[in-house]
């Protein structure tokens, strides 16, 4: 058994090491809510041991946030700040490295104005429209993972006292990362080898197409000819590996823009910009989205959707075993990065142009004629179940069944 502090430690340094794999002589850049300042610098320490040129902090402040949507006009969300645009810009020219620490509340913006919040997400989206072709260019390392705050361990935890929220969420975290072992770093390794080997064989199969079948769910995703799976580490342009997300059990593609028919059902709540959507299905006709329907949230979805042109059709499609161990532990986190792990999911918005062959040297023209989807956005949901069964199929019409009963057939 290790302590909290050690287990942190650990954390830390699989932010640094395996996720950004920050090399002698980056910047760092670490986003991280002021509830987690004793993570950030740990962090920051780490980084300097790693030879970091500098690490920047940028301290965020759920109170803060909440005060903004609901005291601010309505005009003032229409527009975002040019230095922060040009502080992540100058980043990524600069060859820095990025690490995302998210904490806030799934329900930090509910009963805001809903107004305010897609203005904001389109002027967000495209202020930093050129930082995030960069990252999912994979022209910079990157990272997101996730610390707790008071209200989100409230969310997951409220029927503990309330002392033992937090120190409960923190277990939980410690856990599906991996940082509650001996050595973290050598078991991502392992992990990502794992993961590896399943990439190498979905490359090797060059499925035409996969359809899903689920209790309200009949979808058929085309791939794009080009396209490559992945999963786990990626590397940057410089050859340096990193891992883009902390957990992760997904392998993932990108879809071909126009080639998806069908309706999907979420069989998980999505927290998305501080309110929940939950209950929702999605109808798809050439690849855009012509229908939706919520029980909760579906106003805030269909703001989503109408971002720009690009989020009316996918970017990603990832497979996730059922018997995964975030889902296993049986935690709803209401947090993406944990549930999107725990289930089979599908992404909203842009693709990653790494999913096809030759995608990061392309121009976006090169990129929509190789049938990519391009947009501000990138938000995945999750459709992944125990009852979910997915075939792949062939060009020569052979059918291959992917997964049967939420896990794995091959």
């Amino acid at each position: 058994m290790f302590s909290f502090e050690e287990k942190l430690e650990k954390y830390a340094e699989l932010a640094v090491r395996v996720g950004s794999n920050l090399q002698k002589g980056q910047y760092l850049f670490v986003d991280v809510t002021i509830e987690n300042a004793q993570l950030a610098q740990l962090i920051a320490k780490k980084g300097y041991e790693a030879g970091a040129k500098q690490v920047f902090v940028n301290y965020e402040d759920d109170v803060i946030t909440r005060l903004h949507y609901d005291n601010a006009p309505l005009e003032e969300f229409d527009h975002f700040p040019e230095w922060q645009k040009v502080e992540k810009e100058w980043l990524a020219e600069h060859g820095g490295a990025f690490i995302k620490i998210k904490s806030s509340s799934p329900d930090l913006l509910k009963g805001v104005d809903a107004e305010k919040i897609a203005a904001f997400q389109k002027a967000a989206g495209q202020g930093l429209a050129k930082y995030r072709q960069a990252s999912q260019a994979n022209k910079v390392s990157w990272t997101v993972m996730a610390a707790p705050s008071e209200d989100w361990a409230k969310k997951m935890f409220g029927h503990l006292p309330t002392e033992q929220q937090v120190p409960a969420l923190w277990d939980a975290i410690f856990q599906a990362t991996r940082a509650d072992l001996e050595d973290p770093v050598a078991a991502w390794k392992k992990h990502d080898e794992t993961l590896s080997k399943k990439v190498k064989e979905l490359n090797e199969l060059r499925f035409e197409k996969l359809h899903y079948t689920a209790p309200g769910t009949d979808l058929v995703i085309e791939l794009p000819d080009a396209h490559i799976w992945g999963g786990g580490g990626s590397k940057n342009v410089n050859g340096f590996d990193f891992m883009a997300n902390i957990p992760t059990e997904e392998v993932f593609t990108a879809p071909l823009k126009g080639g998806v028919d069908g309706y999907v059902s979420s069989t998980k709540p999505l927290s998305y910009s501080g309110n929940i959507i939950d209950d929702f299905k999605i109808t798809f006709e050439k690849g855009r989205i012509v229908d939706v329907e919520a029980a909760e949230g579906e106003t805030v979805l269909k703001n989503l959707i109408a971002t720009d042109e690009g989020s009316h059709y996918l970017g990603e499609v990832a497979l996730v075993p059922h018997q995964s161990p975030i889902s296993d532990s049986g935690l709803l986190y209401y947090n993406t990065l944990f549930d999107e792990n725990a289930s089979n999911h599908l992404a909203i918005g842009s693709a990653y142009t790494f999913c096809v062959e030759n995608g990061t040297s392309m121009s976006q023209d090169e990129l929509a004629v190789a049938g990519l989807n391009q947009s501000m956005t990138h938000v995945d949901f999750m459709v992944g179940s125990g009852e979910m069964n997915i075939d792949g199929v062939k060009e020569d019409g052979t059918v291959v069944p992917v997964f049967r009963n939420g896990n794995w057939a091959f």
